[in-house]
């Protein structure tokens, strides 16, 4: 687990760096909220048990692998909001990462906790990833160019304002009534077998 997560921590600097450097390409703001706000609204979601188990490794690379790879899976949300949040600022993307590092590594258990304890924190991040998402896609290069000359710089930043709000409360939205959707065809299942 150690190795898996060091690594994990490596691939994920070198990860956030390189998108953070494709976020200021033009289109791929768009496309990293969209992949984003999907991220925000699954969070919501309540996820179904896996009756596989996990089959023992062998080999200590392969474990180190597997954890690696689901880290990165499971942190994509992470690095395209840090990424996005940092705007190309080098300084702001640093302690964005040694912020958030220590708390995914080390501190998992304990943010599962109160995850647990207090489900409102679940809708809290999404509905900030939803904000972050409403202000990515927003000021990707082409509708930045498109709608700063003409509403000026104080009018963009109040289209940046509502596009963030929009995009928080579509994430609840959204979440909300897939979450609604999934519990109501899980009690239908339940019912069935019964």
């Amino acid at each position: 687990m150690v190795l898996g997560a060091g690594v994990a921590v490596v691939l994920r600097i070198v990860f956030t760096a390189v998108v953070a450097s494709l976020m200021l390409l033009p289109w791929l703001k768009i496309v990293g909220g969209l992949a984003l706000f999907y991220i925000a609204v699954k969070l919501l979601v309540p996820e179904e048990e896996d009756k596989d188990e996990v089959e023992a490794v062998e080999h200590l690379w392969r474990a180190v692998r597997i954890v690696a790879i689901a880290d990165i899976v499971m942190s994509l949300d992470n690095v395209i909001a840090i990424a996005a949040a940092a705007q190309g600022n080098v300084a702001l993307l640093v302690i964005g990462l040694a912020i958030s590092i220590p708390l995914i590594v080390a501190g998992a258990a304990l943010v599962m906790a109160l995850l647990d304890r207090f489900p409102i924190l679940v809708w809290a991040g999404a509905a900030l990833l939803g904000w972050i998402v409403g202000e990515v896609i927003v000021t990707d290069p082409v509708l930045h160019g498109y709608l700063e000359p003409r509403f000026g710089a104080e009018g963009f930043h109040y289209i940046e304002l509502s596009a963030a709000s929009l995009g928080a409360v579509l994430v609840l939205a959204v979440g909300g009534l897939w979450r609604r959707s999934k519990q109501a065809a899980h009690a239908e299942k339940v019912r069935a077998a019964e």
